[in-house]
């Protein structure tokens, strides 16, 4: 029998400014309500004219894994690795910074030329204590190399776990679903769920309906909204339990479905460092200003 997820919260957006003051829209609430995802972070859309595009310089991270799917946009990056590369739309890098890593992310000198539409998400992940100290690395996959799937009116991109029947090539630490998902009007996605997993919906465009048959109104966590939950553009939908849920659309919309294990351990937080404690952030400055950081 399955187990259908339906809305429990609705969490709302607001703006703010990160890197070298880029505009991104961020979910209010994050943290362990979100467990194992720090931060949704949708960067634009925005125009750029020619000199104007922003970026994030040098900064250091440990403790987490960053995420950053571009949608439209040329970015670069380099690292105290000796990495660079560049990210174009559609592609994914998933950076797993543990231990610790310095890196920037700007616009490719050629976009910042030009000038142009920026479009996309960085999303952190946070590592177990097991994890938080292991060796850095990046995965870098092209939008050419980037699974996706279309049926009956539903298209998706599998960055990380699974969807109607494909699968993600990512090497994650711990088990995660990440899936960009754009529906037509009068289309329906059923979307399976480990049930161990916290689940959630971020849209950035239109609405969906979450439908939930076998629930009664008298039952509904969010009053007024009987048997069909409404999740609109700049909501983060966070989910019950369930191996499944049923996603509606009566106009064109687009969304990420994100899912991870609930951690349960205790979040130090400063900056772009994420540890256990305030002994261990307090020793990540330490080693940043000693220049042993990423060694």
């Amino acid at each position: 029998m399955h187990n259908r997820r339906n809305v429990v919260e609705i969490v709302s957006t607001h703006i703010v400014r990160e890197g070298g003051g880029f505009r991104v829209r961020r979910p209010y609430r994050m943290g362990r309500v979100m467990s194992p995802f720090l931060l949704i972070d949708e960067m634009g859309p925005v125009d750029y004219g020619p000199g104007e595009a922003l970026g994030a310089p040098w900064h250091p991270h440990r403790g987490f894994e960053t995420v950053t799917y571009l949608l439209d946009g040329r970015m670069r990056h380099e690292d105290s690795a000796g990495n660079s590369g560049e990210l174009n739309p559609g592609d994914v890098q998933w950076m797993t910074a543990g231990r610790g890593i310095i890196h920037c992310e700007e616009p490719h000198e050629d976009f910042l030329k030009t000038g142009g539409r920026t479009h996309g998400f960085q999303i952190w992940v946070n590592l177990p204590a097991a994890h938080k100290m292991m060796d850095p690395r990046y995965q870098e996959v092209p939008s050419s190399a980037s699974p996706t799937v279309e049926k009956n009116g539903v298209w998706a991109r599998v960055i990380a776990g699974e969807c109607m029947g494909v699968t993600s090539s990512i090497d994650t630490v711990i088990p995660i679903t990440l899936i960009h998902v754009k529906m037509e009007s009068g289309s329906r996605l059923i979307q399976s769920f480990e049930p161990q997993l916290n689940g959630m919906i971020y849209m950035f465009g239109g609405e969906v309906n979450i439908s939930d048959e076998l629930r009664v109104n008298s039952q509904s966590r969010i009053p007024g909204l009987g048997t069909r939950q409404v999740i609109r553009d700049g909501e983060l939908a966070l989910l019950s339990e369930g191996n499944e849920i049923v996603i509606e659309c009566n106009s064109s919309s687009e969304f990420l479905i994100l899912a991870g294990p609930e951690l349960n351990e205790p979040i130090a937080r400063h900056g772009p460092f994420v540890m256990n404690t305030r002994e261990e952030i307090i020793q990540a400055f330490t080693d940043y200003q000693n220049g042993t950081f990423a060694n």
